[in-house]
């Protein structure tokens, strides 16, 4: 009888797990709907994408629906996510950069005080057997010590990868991707964004920073 109330107690537990929906946000004006889906963490990812990409992504699908008959120009670049946990942002990585022969790696530079540093961030990519290179992804570090009028800067390097297999992610993350284009009708797709540690879904904000205005979307 116990071991029958365990059976039941576990299958209850994953169908419960199962009809577990992803957090939803919406926001629009009289030229944009944007609606909006995010998958925050490793399980939520794989459920999606068939990958949980290292756990180093937040993934959002996003659906855009144009208003008034007007013609929408969709880029990655009109999009942020910010976390109310600690600040980070991101904007959209291409999947070339997640899964692409070259390896791309970011770091922090400080002009001014002469000081540079390489950033921690995790690294991603060179999945055994594909022959890819490894991506270093942007981190958190605490500035350098430099001068009272030291800027702080970005350099991004990649390597060619011309001898690099063909990533079979590549292709999955490329089909799946929001398209890049314009569009009078409904457009949807997902976007990745990487940020250090767990955050939560309502510790999320996502930007649309395009030509119809400035849209943000909370997931609480």
């Amino acid at each position: 009888m116990r071991l029958r109330a365990i059976f039941l107690l576990s299958g209850l537990l994953a169908l419960m797990a199962a009809d577990k929906t992803p957090p939803v946000a919406q926001a629009g004006n009289d030229q944009l709907g944007i609606t909006a889906v995010v998958y925050p963490d490793k399980e939520a990812v794989r459920q999606v994408l068939g990958s949980d990409l290292g756990g180093f992504f937040i993934v959002i699908r996003v659906e855009l629906t144009p208003k008034g008959g007007q013609t929408l120009k969709v880029n990655w670049d009109d999009f942020l996510l910010r976390s109310y946990k600690d600040g980070q942002k991101s904007e959209p990585f291409a999947p070339s950069q997640i899964a692409g022969r070259g390896a791309l790696v970011i770091s922090k530079t400080y002009s001014g005080g002469g000081a540079v540093s390489e950033d921690r961030g995790p690294i991603w990519g060179g999945i055994p057997g594909t022959g890819t290179s490894p991506t270093r992804l942007p981190g958190m570090n605490p500035p350098v010590t430099g001068t009272a009028a030291s800027q702080e800067g970005a350099e991004a390097a990649a390597t060619t990868g011309a001898k690099d297999k063909e990533n079979p992610l590549l292709a999955m993350l490329t089909q799946k991707v929001l398209p890049e284009k314009e569009t009078r009708e409904p457009l949807a797709g997902l976007l990745y964004f990487s940020l250090e540690g767990k955050h939560k879904p309502k510790d999320l904000e996502l930007q649309y920073r395009g030509a119809t205005g400035k849209l943000i979307l909370h997931f609480r």
